[in-house]
């Protein structure tokens, strides 16, 4: 964990900072008083489940109108048009959450923390921990992490976690402790580790 610890470190000394604290803000702009605009977020992160991050990205500019319009049908064969790898699963996800589009907004309000976690979890149909951590890192919460395989080959890598066999809740919120272990020696928030292990992993800062 020590040289993980200290790789970091050295990442917040140099332009790597600006980069992240930037995108740290503009997770921080998105509308909550908007329940088109976080219905849209969240789709994004149905989407990207099992999926590439940045041909994510670029559907969901193509049709994150559709979200909140198109039919179950007519949304997958927009998906499938755009080359989507599970345009029948996530176009069900996204029209069955739907129905909690004018919902979402109160959670949020009403909700923090792993409650708020747990209810995304239980009642968005292709959200589990990490989709639900992603969501709410992505409107500007910073105290989840999104633990995905790219960040778990990091740990690996840096002999911090031996591989798990599966990620189940029980894993994620060990694997979790850990991450805001490191967050807390580097004095970062988890949002802000997120994209300095994405870095170190892919070489880029994505949402």
């Amino acid at each position: 964990m020590e040289e993980l610890i200290h790789t970091i470190q050295s990442l917040k000394n140099s332009d790597m900072k600006t980069k992240v604290d930037k995108r740290i803000q503009e997770f921080k702009t998105i509308n909550r008083h908007s329940s088109d605009d976080l219905f849209k977020e969240l789709c994004f992160c149905i989407l990207t489940a099992n999926f590439s991050a940045e041909r994510g990205m670029s559907i969901h500019q193509q049709l994150s109108t559709c979200f909140v319009s198109d039919s179950e049908e007519t949304l997958e064969k927009k998906l499938k048009q755009c080359g989507y790898r599970f345009p029948h699963i996530r176009a069900t996800y996204i029209v069955a959450s739907a129905a909690h589009r004018h919902e979402l907004k109160k959670i949020i309000g009403l909700l923090n923390g792993e409650e708020l976690r747990g209810w995304l979890v239980k009642n968005i149909k292709g959200l589990g921990y990490k989709e639900a951590s992603h969501f709410l890192r992505n409107i500007g919460c910073d105290n989840y992490a999104i633990i995905d395989s790219h960040i778990l080959d990091l740990l690996q890598r840096y002999q911090v976690i031996a591989p798990p066999k599966t990620l189940t809740k029980k894993k994620y919120l060990e694997i979790e402790k850990l991450l805001q272990d490191i967050a807390s020696q580097t004095q970062l928030t988890l949002a802000e580790l997120d994209l300095y292990l994405w870095y170190l992993q892919t070489g880029t800062i994505l949402k």
